[in-house]
């Protein structure tokens, strides 16, 4: 009982230093913005995503078994890859009329805001000191080629599943969002699709380079959960779908509310469902749960 009450007065002061760490980062890394686009008030819109990503980040680090500068690394790369590199490089992609250095200013920000608050969070959390019966005792993973090689192909070709079923069937409904990107609705899900391979072919292996990249990030974060494999599913599925779309509350210049809104309601699920399917094939061959002091 004393924990939970020590950790629900935690997330509050968490919540804080990521408001801050975000506050610091715009100081540093301030984006050059012309008039226009969706500027509202943000401050409200940042707290409400600071605490939800500081939730699914303690989660994480309450729930691993590892500690110290191990869990301070697996948390920055979960936190600085999912929030800022995923989504950016969507961005890079698809977004064309950014001013010039707006995307290195992203990257950077992104790495001034996870890199503090990982270190903070983890030591906040009381898991800054190593313990080396705890560290220890990680259970091994073994996987062959064989299991590698079909978990890898299901894991790509479910994301482009996802990634074009809820694209085309969520967000390409919205025309404001049609209109931004420049584009049009073909009629049909088959129509559209051949429209992108004939357009852009390259997006589909690109989409699959993706995949392999969330699994990448994924796996130090299911070696090092103590949850059970339902557990740390959707535990995975929540942290992918949290720091993938919290930035999507906030107003900012260069996507209007719209289409900022269909693309929330786009990526939340679907990551979720991702974020499952990976922590499920992920964890098959877990030998077994061992909880950290």
């Amino acid at each position: 009982m004393k924990r939970m009450v020590m950790l629900a007065l935690k997330i509050p002061a968490l919540t804080v230093i990521m408001f801050l760490c975000f506050a610091v980062a715009g100081i540093l890394v301030p984006l050059r913005v012309g008039p226009g686009g969706d500027q509202g008030s943000v401050t409200g819109p940042l707290l409400l995503a600071c605490l939800l990503n500081t939730i699914v980040v303690a989660y994480l680090i309450v729930r691993s078994r590892w500690r110290g500068w191990r869990l301070i690394a697996t948390v920055f790369v979960a936190f600085y890859g999912i929030m800022t590199l995923m989504s950016q490089i969507e961005t890079a992609v698809f977004v064309t009329q950014l001013p010039a250095g707006t995307l290195p200013r992203l990257f950077l920000a992104g790495g001034l805001v996870a890199a503090p608050f990982s270190f903070l969070a983890v030591i906040v959390l009381g898991r800054g000191r190593t313990n080396t019966a705890t560290a220890s005792s990680s259970v091994s993973v073994y996987e062959t080629a064989s299991e590698w090689g079909w978990k890898l192909t299901v894991i790509m070709l479910a994301y482009l599943i996802l990634y074009f079923g809820f694209g085309y069937f969520v967000a390409w409904r919205n025309p404001d969002l049609r209109a931004y990107y420049g584009g049009i609705d073909p009629g049909s899900f088959v129509a559209q699709m051949a429209t992108v391979l004939g357009n852009q072919p390259w997006l589909v292996p690109f989409q699959m380079a993706r995949a392999l990249l969330w699994t990448a990030i994924a796996w130090p974060l299911v070696r090092m959960t103590a949850a059970g494999r339902l557990e740390g599913s959707v535990a995975l599925g929540c942290t992918f779908a949290v720091l993938m779309t919290s930035m999507l509350l906030i107003p900012n210049p260069f996507m209007p509310e719209t289409v900022r809104y269909s693309h929330l309601i786009e990526i939340a699920p679907s990551n979720l469902l991702f974020g499952m399917l990976i922590g499920w094939l992920l964890t098959s061959r877990r030998a077994g749960v061992l909880v950290a002091g």
